[in-house]
């Protein structure tokens, strides 16, 4: 389950499930991209605040790639709400929590 702040939009979801599978990217090769449905202009802002927020890295000359917060994100390990603690805590005594498993693995 992924916890999504109040900032976000279901296009940043999908930018970020597309770098999750591959190093870098552009807004124009996003923008281009069929499940993307957005003009360049639109991918970059989403890219700039998605980059704001730390689930993204711009590089530099418009090329950007997942960081550490923006996989952990999609895994649902981290709260991207603005006043939520980044680790989702665990309320149930049933077994470790999703960042638990991920340390142990």
């Amino acid at each position: 389950m992924r916890y999504s702040g109040e900032w976000m939009v279901l296009l940043d979801d999908r930018i970020l499930e597309h770098l999750e599978g591959t190093e870098t990217t552009t807004a124009k090769e996003l923008s281009e991209q069929d499940f993307i449905v957005r003009s360049r202009q639109q991918v970059s802002n989403r890219l700039n605040k998605l980059a704001e927020h730390g689930l993204v890295k711009d590089l530099g000359n418009g090329v950007y790639r997942i960081t550490e917060r923006g996989e952990k994100y999609l895994v649902g390990e981290i709260d991207t709400s603005e006043n939520a603690p980044d680790e989702i805590e665990s309320h149930s005594d049933d077994g470790p929590s999703a960042s638990e498993n991920h340390e142990q693995a």
